[in-house]
């Protein structure tokens, strides 16, 4: 396969290097206003000067062209990016907050600047239209060099920025979840969130999360939810979590993830709200919460209530059940039963059998049972409390089966 000729290399000599002369001439001129055009278009663009007291980005433009025009003076030789100073500069447009697009934009000006200039100059060298046009697709790809070095040092500062924003709302975090709060708490939770650009809210609530998978993707909550997925299981806190629209935005959010988000509480007891949700995530993982969701505390008051004082409510059930001990398992499981739909209900045989899904004269047997069983303990009101109790707490284990109708 042939090489394509280039019109460049077929320029005499000669021609090439008073082209190459005449370019050199007009460098500081053309970078100086490249410059001022880009002061112009960007005024907000900082001016950083080098130990000589000369503006940075007018060094690095200067020595950009140098470099484009000595070596395209050399027929045979390739184009080199010139090193650091535009990873630099892409680093400190990162730093200063700036977008990809406004750096982008800034050398596409530099760049046709240039190109009006070396076109005139091309002209008065002599050089062929041919010739020009490969010169111009060079400074192109060379232009490709610059853009990559910087954007190389605009992703390490974004990266870099980052880092230290998700290290500065780790430490408000840990603030909040505080369990005895500091004299200078409001203080310092208020620098904190200053320097992360969080505006405090009267009232958050605070999700703690498990992971669909160990290497699963942040979930997109947005900026005003912190979030912290440095935990094995990532934590996050949801302000004004009752505004409007707040619940299915998060909900959306959290689509692939499970999890508890606990109550609504003021700024300052946050941890207030992380303890309910890690026994709520607790639960979960014990299979008495539904998994596979994000669930809202204040929807499973009774299973938080009863649940987790687990040896207490065991040692009660055993005092308070131990009648049933004379009955066989299945006789004893359909007594407490009946007996729990009587405590809810406080109605007669027609409503707890209502309840149950039997027949009325079956509750009557079994309330016979019962009485016969528990004697006029039945009627103390704190034993009744104790027994709904227990008896609700086993439902809630799966030992009892739910209610069947409401």
């Amino acid at each position: 396969m042939s090489v394509p000729r280039s019109a460049w290399r077929d320029v005499p000599g000669p021609v090439i290097r008073r082209f190459a002369e005449l370019a050199a001439a007009e460098t500081p001129a053309l970078a100086d206003e490249i410059l001022t055009e880009l002061r112009r278009e960007y005024p907000h663009l900082p001016i950083v000067l080098d130990q000589a007291g000369e503006p940075l980005a007018l060094v690095g433009i200067r020595r950009a062209i140098e470099v484009f025009v000595r070596q395209l003076a050399t027929p045979g030789r390739t184009v080199e990016v010139p090193p650091s100073v535009f990873q630099d500069f892409g680093r400190g447009e990162g730093l200063h907050g700036r977008s990809l697009d406004t750096l982008q934009a800034m050398y596409r000006l530099g760049t046709r600047l240039t190109w009006r200039r070396l076109a005139e100059l091309g002209q008065q060298a002599d050089i062929p239209p041919p010739a020009m046009y490969e010169l111009a697709e060079a400074g192109y790809a060379y232009l490709d060099g610059l853009v990559e070095q910087s954007v190389r040092g605009y992703a390490e500062a974004a990266a870099r920025q980052v880092g230290e924003r998700l290290r500065l709302q780790r430490k408000l975090m840990e603030l909040l979840f505080t369990e005895h709060p500091r004299p200078d708490f409001d203080d310092a939770v208020a620098e904190r969130a200053a320097r992360v650009g969080w505006t405090l809210p009267s009232v958050v609530a605070v999700g703690v999360l498990l992971r669909p998978a160990r290497e699963a993707v942040a979930p997109a909550v947005g900026a005003e939810v912190l979030l912290d997925m440095e935990f094995e299981q990532p934590r996050m806190i949801v302000p004004d979590p009752d505004a409007g629209g707040r619940a299915e935005l998060l909900r959306r959010a959290m689509t692939g993830w499970s999890g508890a988000i606990g109550p609504a509480v003021p700024l300052a007891q946050a941890a207030k709200s992380l303890r309910w949700a890690e026994v709520a995530v607790g639960l979960m993982e014990r299979k008495l919460l539904p998994a596979g969701e994000v669930l809202h505390c204040t929807e499973h008051t009774e299973a938080l209530v009863l649940l987790p004082p687990e040896e207490l409510l065991d040692d009660l059930a055993t005092r308070r059940l131990a009648p049933l001990a004379e009955c066989g398992p299945t006789h004893a499981r359909r007594l407490a039963e009946t007996l729990l739909a009587w405590l809810e209900t406080r109605g007669g045989a027609p409503e707890v059998a209502n309840r149950l899904g039997v027949h009325p004269q079956t509750v009557r047997y079994r309330l016979r049972q019962i009485r016969e069983l528990w004697g006029d303990e039945i009627d103390d009101p704190d034993r009744r409390f104790e027994l709904e109790l227990v008896l609700r707490a086993q439902r809630l284990r799966g030992d009892l089966e739910e209610r069947r109708t409401p």
